[in-house]
């Protein structure tokens, strides 16, 4: 078993009323095991579900993503989302951060996932992103805001509309025309304003941020999360190191838009050849520099499905990542980014969030592409009862 940080073998877990009631050796389980039903793991890998840090329940991967924002209505903006939330699932991701949508979609998605109104992943939901007039993300999720107090105001939308996290725009991007990636958004004030607020709810606050002086302003106003990274310096990186700045380094969303460049729009094929290799560069030297990552994939950017977090922790060991690390990034990493104690790892008192894999992901990390069943509650919702 790997339980989010560490290896145990010949493990036991009892399940119980939704979360985990006991976790030892096997040949030591309580008496109350012996009545429960037996899932038989031999030979298998049971782990905490996957959880992805970076999704977009609102779109579904189109090649075009502001052409798929455009007089895209709220109300199918929901039916969208909730057709992502089962892809989720059925790929043996539990949980999801949604950090940026239609309105206030994916806050009330969550909302209705964690009263039981809908199956699907436990949503952790940031509202609109927030971003500079003009800015990326301004024709498709984005709240357009500038200056201190105007950041802090939209942040307090958010949270009123249900938001339990908070993004941050705070480079170009590749999806949005007219704004280069390493364009700086948000001056070193309204940054600091919007973590601020943030932290003052309990909130994270995610940035995304590409190039590198924009990612170099977000770590010094104290961001949680740097979402894509892609030109991080090696003073940025050892800033992150050194404050806890957690990397989310989205490999999946530029390995969408190249490997279908044919189809998606010229401008942001060029962005996404641009950045590339300074991406698996960045990724490296912050791993060197013992930065800690959690995973986050960019679902619903083009050719970027949903349930795609197992192929970003295979991506990020074919960047150079120990499978180990790479499973912590999408377990109890992630949980700790996102403020969710309850889920992330395998330990008595937590959710009954669990995958059992037929191979073994730290010998073979393809092995987390096919998960043999994925339980979430402690109910299966994919694959079969064994």
């Amino acid at each position: 078993m790997f339980d989010g940080r560490t290896v145990r073998t010949r493990a036991g877990v009892l399940v119980s009323n939704g979360t985990v009631a006991w976790v030892g050796a096997h040949a030591r389980a309580p008496r109350e095991a012996r009545a429960a039903h037996e899932v038989e793991g031999a030979g298998k890998v049971l782990a905490p579900g996957l959880i992805d840090c970076h999704v977009h329940l609102c779109f579904e991967g189109g090649p075009d993503w502001e052409a798929e924002a455009r007089g895209l209505t709220e109300a199918r903006a929901a039916l969208k989302a909730v057709r992502n939330l089962g892809r989720h699932l059925e790929r043996g991701v539990t949980t999801v951060r949604d950090l940026g949508g239609i309105g206030a979609v994916a806050c009330e998605v969550a909302r209705a996932v964690a009263e039981g109104l809908l199956p699907g992943p436990r949503v952790v939901a940031s509202g609109r992103a927030l971003t500079i007039t003009g800015g990326h993300g301004h024709t498709t999720f984005g709240l357009e805001v500038d200056g201190p107090d105007a950041v802090r105001k939209a942040v307090r939308e958010q949270v009123k509309a249900g938001a339990r996290s908070i993004k941050l725009v705070a480079t170009g991007g590749v999806l949005t025309r007219g704004i280069g990636v390493d364009f700086t958004a948000f001056t070193e004030e309204e940054l600091a304003a919007g973590v601020d607020e943030a932290h003052k709810w309990g909130l994270p606050a995610a940035a995304h941020a590409i190039g590198a002086g924009g990612i170099l302003q977000a770590v010094g106003a104290g961001i949680d999360s740097v979402e894509h990274g892609s030109q991080i310096t090696p003073e940025a990186a050892k800033l992150m190191k050194e404050r806890g700045t957690f990397h989310v380094p989205t490999i999946s969303a530029i390995r969408g838009i190249l490997d279908h460049a044919e189809e998606v729009p010229a401008f942001a094929v060029e962005k996404a050849a641009g950045i590339a290799e300074e991406a698996r560069d960045s990724f490296r030297r912050a791993l060197r520099a013992g930065v800690r990552h959690a995973c986050g994939t960019d679902a619903g950017t083009p050719f970027n499905p949903h349930g795609g977090a197992p192929l970003e922790v295979v991506r990020m060991v074919e960047w150079g990542m120990t499978p180990l690390r790479a499973l912590q990034a999408a377990t109890a990493n992630a949980a700790e980014l996102l403020r969710v104690p309850e889920v992330g790892t395998v330990e008595e008192g937590k959710a009954a969030d669990l995958v059992l894999y037929d191979g073994d992901p730290l010998e073979q990390i393809e092995a987390v592409l096919k998960p043999a069943m994925v339980m979430r509650s402690g109910e299966v919702v994919a694959g079969q009862p064994l």
